[in-house]
């Protein structure tokens, strides 16, 4: 049965209960809760049935820069854990010791988890200018901050299409109200969704920097991640 309600949405530079993820600079938790169900659901119409879980109107064009995401992610978590990284970019830290395909199959669970509930955001700035959005599962999205500057302007003017359908945010600037750092993280979590989607598997990187990884893509994604008009 789905749930009548979505829950808060914490924005915060906590690290995950899971693991360490200290590079990150202190930052005010800002409350931020999705109002549009709190006034009652509705029972959907079978016919709108594929309307759920809502997604954002902008499926930004994206060519992910593969090999920086994986080399950020690896920083982030000190090379401590087995992590799967999608089409899209959304990285996935799965239990160490499992097979590629078990590696895939369980990242894959994991993002339909986040998305089939709702993406609980928690960005987080780190240490090297980046943001690093994380859920309520163990799954992350990178936005480099060179490559956001660099489409700073579609970002900018198309961030509002980054909200899934009726979501209100509310922000100390007030409902859908975002800053730079919010309109960021959402054009990052535009990845989530589209890899939640169609997922596909296109690395699978283990512990440590032992080089042991296969690329599914065979060496896909050398480019930057660019939002589309």
């Amino acid at each position: 049965m789905k749930p009548s309600f979505f829950p808060l949405i914490h924005w915060a530079a906590t690290a995950h209960p899971c693991h360490s993820m200290k590079k990150t600079f202190s930052r005010g938790m800002i409350a931020m809760g999705l109002l549009s169900a709190l006034f009652g659901c509705k029972k959907q119409d079978p016919a709108k049935a594929e309307s759920f879980p809502p997604i954002p109107a902008w499926r930004p064009a994206v060519v992910i820069a593969t090999d920086r995401i994986v080399d950020r992610f690896r920083y982030y978590t000190d090379g401590k854990s087995d992590f799967v990284v999608l089409k899209h970019g959304t990285c996935v830290i799965v239990p160490d010791g499992l097979t590629d395909d078990e590696a895939g199959r369980e990242a894959i669970a994991i993002v339909s988890k986040i998305f089939n509930y709702h993406p609980d955001m928690n960005p987080a700035p780190m240490d090297d200018g980046n943001i690093l959005v994380r859920y309520n599962h163990p799954a992350f999205n990178v936005v480099l901050n060179d490559i956001a500057q660099q489409h700073w302007a579609t970002i900018d003017a198309r961030h509002q299409d980054a909200l899934a359908t009726h979501e209100v945010l509310i922000t100390p600037l007030g409902p859908n109200k975002f800053d730079e750092f919010g309109k960021k993280a959402l054009w990052g979590r535009c990845c989530f969704f589209m890899d939640a989607k169609s997922p596909e598997v296109v690395r699978v990187v283990r512990r440590t920097n032992t080089g042991i990884e296969q690329d599914a893509s065979h060496g896909a994604g050398t480019a930057g991640a660019a939002p589309g008009q």
